[in-house]
């Protein structure tokens, strides 16, 4: 979505105006960044953010925990933006949770313009951004999922996405349509697309031929 002459489009979401305002100074001042919009939350925001058509949004939600309620639907309409949340809380549960809702980035509220505006290039070149004083707890569930996850390779060998690695590990732990959309609080029928769509890509004509694919290629365990 960087625009025809490189210049990222950046979309600041947040209540507080004068953090809106400052940070709209700082960013309508650098070469590389285009046209930064800003706006507050309302029940029309997703369709702003659809038709603004952001590279990366930064944003501060009220709270943790409503901002990563928030993540989930944005990815529904806009998956590959980038976003890189900022907040006061250091509660690692609900930033491992936003990570796993498709965040590159976390930053304390206390952070400066510049630390700031560093993050913000840093994640357009893809990049990723975390409070040192998290970074324990990222590594530590990293290292507690990793007989669950599923190898690089799905990617690179199957073309699946993030969202369709996340389903083929709950189909193949049981999980119904009904119970996958409960857990990641999207609707049945998405969830259904999703399984679709990965069916295609797997060459897999239903759910237990997709997760026995899976299963002999290595990327689930076995079943004893």
């Amino acid at each position: 979505m960087t625009n025809a002459v490189g210049r990222a489009r950046v979309f600041l979401l947040a209540e507080n105006r004068l953090l809106r305002e400052a940070l709209k100074r700082v960013f309508a001042k650098k070469d590389d960044l285009d046209g930064v919009r800003t706006a507050s939350f309302s029940p029309t925001i997703l369709d702003t953010l659809i038709s603004a058509e952001p590279d990366l949004l930064l944003f501060d939600p009220p709270d943790l925990r409503s901002g990563v309620g928030f993540l989930r639907m944005l990815r529904e309409v806009v998956p590959s933006i980038k976003v890189i949340m900022m907040g006061m809380e250091t509660s690692s549960e609900l930033l491992i949770q936003a990570v796993r809702e498709g965040i590159a980035g976390y930053l304390l509220l206390d952070a400066g313009a510049s630390e700031i505006l560093g993050a913000v290039r840093f994640v357009i070149n893809g990049g990723a951004i975390c409070p040192p004083q998290l970074c324990h707890a990222l590594f530590a569930y990293v290292a507690a999922q990793r007989p669950s996850l599923p190898s690089f390779e799905v990617q690179d060998q199957m073309g699946l996405t993030r969202r369709e690695q996340q389903l083929i590990q709950m189909i193949g732990r049981g999980s119904t349509n009904k119970e996958i959309a409960s857990e990641l609080n999207i609707s049945e029928q998405t969830v259904k697309n999703h399984v679709h769509r990965m069916l295609r890509k797997v060459g897999a004509r239903n759910r237990l031929e997709a997760v026995e694919t899976f299963r002999t290629r290595g990327f689930l365990p076995v079943r004893v």
